[in-house]
């Protein structure tokens, strides 16, 4: 027999969620493109930075308070890692020292 279970949500922050567009951005129609390779390029490379724009805006963006918590947890675990490489790091050399003597 299969039991329910109660599935618990984790929010990553304790602010209210922000509402979320259901809108998709409008795209305008294609042109047709030139001939010329140059002019071909800059369209192109228009292309590319009007999709990346577009990117953005459908972003959803962390708070401040958000940012600064997992800033703080990547400063903390790096920290943790450093000294734990030193650790070991000072350990071989020591090791090494015995072995080699």
């Amino acid at each position: 027999m299969a039991t329910a279970s109660k599935v618990t949500r984790i929010k990553a922050s304790s602010s209210t969620p922000r509402k979320v567009s259901k809108k998709t951005p409008k795209v305008k129609k294609e042109r047709k493109a030139p001939t010329n390779p140059f002019i071909k390029t800059l369209f192109a490379i228009g292309g590319y930075f009007r999709g990346a724009w577009i990117e953005l805006r459908l972003v959803r963006w962390p708070t401040r308070s958000a940012t600064w918590g997992l800033t703080f947890a990547v400063i903390l675990f790096s920290a943790f890692f450093v000294v734990v490489i030193l650790l070991l790091d000072i350990l071989f050399k020591f090791l090494f020292e015995i072995i080699l003597k």
